[in-house]
């Protein structure tokens, strides 16, 4: 799997801006990712040392339009840590 297939996008909310501060960035990505991976794409990408990744399936919520009822896809969070003095500069201007 190629990096750019690996990190689907950044996630940007509340909870996550406030990680920032130390040191730890959200991004949503590939389902079948692992760890491993998903540190190899985001030192490729971004030009930074991860230390650690933390991953959590996350269950799509029921939606209903009237009488009808879907579901929203499942998809993947990856919370990543960067060693010190290492940011990516895409979160910062949010």
């Amino acid at each position: 799997m190629d990096a750019r297939d690996v990190i689907v996008k950044p996630l940007v909310t509340e909870k996550s801006t406030d990680q920032m501060a130390d040191n730890k960035y959200s991004f949503r990505v590939h389902k079948e990712a692992n760890k491993t991976q998903i540190k190899q794409a985001v030192e490729e990408i971004f030009k930074v040392k991860v230390l650690k990744v933390t991953t959590a399936n996350v269950t799509g919520k029921v939606r209903r339009m009237g009488r009808s009822e879907g579901r929203r896809p499942d998809w993947k969070k990856a919370i990543v840590t960067l060693a010190e003095g290492s940011r990516i500069e895409i979160f910062e201007g949010v």
